[in-house]
Order: C-alpha cells, then structure tokens, then sequence
C-alpha cells in the first residue's frame, strides 16, 4: 500500500485544484466533487505518469487503453446518479463494461449497493482487481469477460456504464436495464463519437438524449489473455 502514501495522495491542494476544474466544467454534485477529491487517482497509473494523475486528462494504462479524463468520468456517474439527491446509494446494481485500471469502478462503487464490471483484457482484469483490493472496495464483482456477450448475467441493472465505444446502441445492453434504469455509453467510431443517455421506460419504451462529444477506445469483441 505504498503508494497510497506516494505523490499526489499527499497533497490536498492538487487534488482540490482538480476539483475546481471539474466544478468550472459544470460537475455540480457536490457528492461526485468530493469522492473525485477522496479518490487516489495515482495509484490507477505507472509511477511514471502518476505526478500528472490529477490532471484532467486521460492517460495511458496499456494494452492501446486509457485511464479516462476525470470530467468525463464525474460526468458519466453523475448523469447516472442525477435522479436521486438523498440516498448514500442512490444506484441498487450497476454494470459496467470495461474495466480498465479500475478508476471509474472505484468511483461508480460509492454510489451503486453493488457493482459487476467487465474487462476483456487478462492483465487490466487483474491490476484492477489488486489495486481495488488494495482499495478495501468490497461492493465490487470483477469480471474478466466479454463485454459483448451477456447471455449469462443474471438479473438486470438499474444503470450501466460502459467505456468503450459500439458503432450502435448495443440491443443487449437495453434489454439488461430495469424499468427507469438508465444506460450511458458513447456511441459512434474513432473519428467522431458523442456521450448518449438512454432511459427504460417501458418494457419496449426508451428515452435517448446525445451529449458530449467524447473520445473512448472501441468496443470490441473477444478476451485477451
């Protein structure tokens, strides 16, 4: 747990820093605002990127993927979260697609009873798995599976967040939504994508709003071992 004590952790001031920008950039949660402050956002990176950890950028983490920007990730959780002002855990079950190095799990397991997270890449699975121990996050089941293949998932959730990005709105992603569940993903390909919000309402009824223009990796199929 060494480098929980290592740079970055240790100064407030660079983190509050972070959380101003997140502020200035329309983040208005003031529960979001204080788990991204709380959260040690180095320890997600190699030590040689980690003095720039709590910059309000994506960085790379390997294997072509990224540790995604703060704002985006404030942004993803809040949409998520928006609807419900007073509980500590306003999400029941939450699913996330893609792993990664773990950050937005950690950031999603403060507001979800429960969260699944998928990753497709053997290694990533396994980092994440060891810093979100390390972490003492215990509401977490980590996966390493295909994102693209939900045939065993039991139950449905009412939010998914996925980071990786499908051409298409992925049909097997809104049938796992819960009615009033709510699905946020970026949708589109490498040279243009945009942050889409998508709402059960009924059985066979959805609500879609497009946001921001965004940049994530692919979604794309298969395990890497």
């Amino acid at each position: 747990m060494k480098k929980l004590q290592g740079l970055g952790m240790t100064s407030l001031r660079t983190r509050q820093r972070l959380v101003e920008r997140l502020t200035e950039q329309g983040i208005k949660d003031v529960r979001i605002l204080e788990v991204m402050r709380d959260t040690p956002r180095h320890i997600f990176l190699d030590e040689a990127l980690a003095s720039r950890a709590y910059d309000d950028m994506a960085l790379p983490i390997g294997h072509q993927q990224t540790i995604s920007q703060p704002f985006i990730v404030a942004r993803m959780t809040e949409l998520l979260i928006e609807d419900d002002k007073f509980n500590e855990k306003p999400l029941k079950r939450s699913l996330e697609i893609g792993t990664g190095c773990g950050y937005q799990t950690a950031i999603l397991a403060n507001f979800s009873e429960r969260v699944v997270s998928i990753e497709r890449i053997k290694p990533l699975h396994e980092r994440a798995k060891s810093i979100l121990s390390d972490l003492k996050i215990k509401n977490l089941r980590l996966l390493h599976d295909d994102g693209n293949i939900l045939n065993n998932m039991e139950g449905n959730f009412d939010a998914i967040l996925s980071a990786a990005a499908p051409l298409n709105v992925p049909n097997y992603l809104l049938k796992k939504l819960t009615i009033g569940g709510k699905l946020i993903i970026p949708i589109g390909d490498d040279s243009s994508q945009h942050l889409t919000l998508i709402r059960r309402v009924k059985k066979e009824q959805f609500e879609e709003k497009t946001l921001d223009k965004v940049l994530f990796v692919p979604l794309l199929k298969g395990l890497v071992n």
